[in-house]
Order: structure tokens, then sequence, then C-alpha cells
């Protein structure tokens, strides 16, 4: 990080505040008022400043993304109006991914057994076909295994497991969702 001391001065050097701060003038006047169909549009915006997005990718237009460039979106993702992908660190979205409304995804917290609260960053991995469903908030460094669905409201302390579906606060497995990325895939060969 660019600074040990919250306290004293910013965490950011002068070069990431600057692209924020253009980022969130394009946010406000070119992204969060497009029309709700022009997801190329959106997803046009966020390559300008250095995210990564695949194909077919839906991300409506109250996403709240702090910096656009931590931030991959894989094909035919979909992050839901509302939901806020705060990406101090890295944030990987998996293929069909779906993030809905209100859902945080926050990669920052703050070392407070230290005098200066400095800054810590903890990459997010969402993976592949995973559903982080309505408030669900995603803590920073936890990974989601591929086809994992994370319940409304549970907040994610620990990474969770592959093809299951968890809930609660804090989120536990609970039971198993049926893995049917083979139909998926053979649906897409026939095309």
């Amino acid at each position: 990080m660019y600074n040990n001391d919250t306290i004293t001065g910013p965490s950011f050097s002068i070069k990431n505040r600057i692209g924020r701060l253009i980022w969130g003038w394009v946010y406000v006047f070119l992204f969060r008022y497009s029309p709700k169909p022009c997801h190329e549009w959106r997803s046009f915006l966020l390559r300008c400043f250095g995210a990564d997005v695949g194909k077919g990718v839906h991300i409506y237009p109250g996403v709240k993304i702090w910096a656009p460039w931590n931030v991959e979106f894989a094909e035919e993702c979909g992050v839901a109006s509302g939901a806020v992908i705060y990406s101090q660190g890295k944030i990987s979205i998996g293929r069909r991914a779906v993030i809905s409304q209100g859902a945080h995804l926050v990669t920052g917290t703050h070392d407070y057994n230290q005098p200066g609260f400095p800054l810590v960053t903890k990459p997010i991995t969402i993976g592949d076909f995973v559903w982080i469903a309505a408030d669900a908030f995603i803590h920073p460094g936890i990974v989601i295994g591929n086809g994992c669905v994370i319940g409304a409201r549970s907040v994610v302390t620990r990474n969770m497991p592959a093809w299951m579906v968890c809930a609660g606060h804090p989120c536990e497995p609970i039971k198993e969702r049926r893995d049917f990325t083979k139909k998926v895939d053979d649906q897409k060969i026939k095309k």
C-alpha cells in the first residue's frame, strides 16, 4: 500500500486517487444513468478504465464499482443494480456467475492492531456458475467455489466449497447443489 498510517495520510497514491476521480465522473455522467439494456456500453466504459470484461457480460447501471482496473468479469456473468464492488484489491467474477442486488464484495479492511490502522487488501475470487444472493457480504480474501450459492443476507467470512448452497451469519454450507456444467457446455457445442 501507499501509506501505512491512514490517520495521517491517504492509503492510495495520487495516480490512484486521480483515476478514481475521473472514473467517478464517468460513472455519474455515462454509466449510472445509461439505459438498462446498454450492457455493451457499460462494458466498454469499464474496459476503458482497465477492467477485464468478457463477452456477454451484464453489468447493470446501478452497480457501484470502486476501481474498475481491479475487476475481472468472465463471460456471461451478471451484476445487478445496487451491488457494491469495493475493489480496493482484485476481484474476479467467474463465468455465468450472478451477483444480486445489494451484495457487497469488499477487498479492503484495516489492521486494527497497528497504530495507523493501515489498509490491508485481499483478493476475492468468485467461481463459475456462482450465485451471490441479495444483500450478501463477502469479506476480503474469500474464494467462492464453482457453482456455490450464497444465500440472501449471508456474511461470508471464510472460503465456501464448490457446488454447495451456503447461508447464514456466519455463512456455512447447508446442502449440495447439482453440478450442471457438463449439460451447459454440451448445449454450447450444439449451437
